[in-house]
């Protein structure tokens, strides 16, 4: 398949309306706590009885300074003793947890985030991954997709070393922006050297994937400053590239009110930064893989993508796509069989519900056989920008035109506007569709009303 896009200002435009980003269908909105322990009990004990192996996902949320943009579950504190109290519930939930499953399911795919996952020091790190290995089948090589997140403020070519040695061999790489007025803006003081230092450190030790996070959208950021600094970082060729647009929303996270919003770039100076940003990665050589990811042509996610074998969840895009989610960790949500489960988000709602010999879950989701059925249409466009009918239908016993009768005419004027070609077998998204594949996605989506959108960011 052709992975290129299309930047189409006058649709970008048109087409910018708030919608949810789709790391999960239904989306959190539809989570609600009449789902609790016992139906996530209920829903481990049925992914027993499939082939499917296991992901794991560790929410760290200590963070040593607060990012002003920041809209993650965090904990800023200067006290590194706080992990100790955090890390003994996590322990304690990883046993809960892993007596749920079959201790034959490999972990495929495993991930630490946060908040900042290298604020654990390196003998807590060690503990973690002896812990998890203790109670959870890992692997041995680099069969697995390992990850995790990390701020170069708090890492270095020794910590890297260590992650690698415990099994971790991707990692994705906190930058925004290099520009010293930006970076006092949001309250992220970090330098070029700390950053390259991390990476060359990755390089030197093995991991086979780095990923770059950038973020436009932010305080006193130019389309000239912001290519400034993707050029250094393009200098030393990361595998993959993460760039966000900022959503400002202070009422959801009271941070964002710290900076102020009379120096954010206005809405066409962000489509000049995100325009000159993609034509840059793509004259690099960097293919789309969409909501907001770049890769090298021959990296991993860009073969699964060619090969539509791509899949994505809580954590981005992934080549694991048959494997359920055990989300671990304060707010940490879980994926398993047909339901979403989240645990509690504060730490003292977490810490007594572990006390009590309780798992952490306070909310969550069974989906219904609609549900399933449309997220794996929403899933199949935003992984692989096609839709053959033929397959959804043998899948799900359906009948494509039929099932999907009234969201269908919704359509058309995507296909007259260029972001889709429709034929009677297949939907193929076009190459100016691609920036816009959350709008095509939400034609998809049962639960969007007039009036719900605002509680999600733009598409761009």
């Amino acid at each position: 398949m052709e992975q290129s896009i299309r930047f189409d200002e006058d649709l970008i435009k048109r087409y910018n309306q708030s919608g949810p980003r789709y790391t999960s269908y239904p989306t959190a909105v539809q989570f609600d706590e009449s789902f609790g322990i016992p139906e996530y009990q209920a829903a481990a004990e049925r992914s027993n009885a499939s082939d499917r192996n296991l992901s794991l996902y560790f929410h760290i949320p200590f963070c040593d300074t607060v990012c002003f943009f920041c809209a993650c579950n965090k904990v800023w504190t200067r006290d590194r003793s706080k992990t100790t109290p955090y890390l003994d519930r996590l322990y304690r939930e990883i046993e809960m947890q892993s007596k749920l499953f079959d201790p034959s399911r490999k972990v495929d795919q495993l991930h630490w985030g946060g908040g900042t996952p290298t604020f654990i020091n390196m003998d807590e790190m060690r503990e973690l991954m002896t812990v998890t290995r203790q109670h959870f089948n890992l692997h041995d090589d680099d069969s697995g997709e390992y990850s995790i997140e990390i701020d170069p403020r708090e890492a270095n070519k020794e910590s890297v070393k260590l992650l690698r040695d415990l099994g971790f061999n991707r990692m994705s790489l906190g930058v925004q922006d290099f520009d010293p007025k930006v970076q006092k803006a949001v309250n992220r003081i970090q330098t070029e050297a700390q950053t390259f230092e991390v990476l060359e450190g990755a390089r030197e030790a093995g991991f086979m994937s780095v990923n770059v996070d950038l973020i436009y959208g932010l305080p006193h950021q130019t389309e000239a400053g912001f290519m400034a600094t993707l050029d250094k970082v393009l200098a030393v060729e990361p595998d993959r590239f993460s760039v966000f647009n900022y959503a400002h929303m202070p009422s959801m996270f009271p941070t964002q009110k710290k900076m102020n919003e009379a120096d954010m770039p206005s809405p066409d100076e962000k489509l000049a930064i995100l325009h000159a940003t993609t034509n840059r990665l793509l004259e690099a050589g960097y293919v789309y893989i969409g909501m907001d990811h770049f890769a090298k042509p021959d990296d991993e996610l860009a073969v699964a993508q060619r090969n539509e074998t791509l899949y994505r969840n809580f954590q981005g895009y992934s080549t694991h796509a048959e494997c359920d989610l055990v989300g671990m960790g304060a707010t940490s949500i879980s994926l398993i069989n047909n339901t979403y489960a989240q645990n509690y988000k504060s730490l003292n709602d977490y810490y007594a519900a572990i006390d009590a010999g309780l798992l952490a879950v306070f909310r969550g989701v069974t989906l219904t056989e609609d549900d399933e059925l449309r997220r794996d249409v929403i899933t199949r466009l935003i992984s692989h920008f096609h839709l053959n009918f033929a397959k959804v239908e043998q899948q799900w016993g359906i009948v494509f035109n039929e099932y999907f009768e009234q969201a269908l005419p919704r359509l058309a004027p995507m296909v007259e506007d260029g972001l889709i070609e429709l034929t009677e077998t297949d939907l193929y998204v076009t190459a100016a569709g691609r920036l816009l594949i959350r709008n095509i996605c939400m034609v998809f989506d049962a639960y969007l009303k007039p009036g719900t959108q605002n509680r999600f960011s733009k598409v761009i």
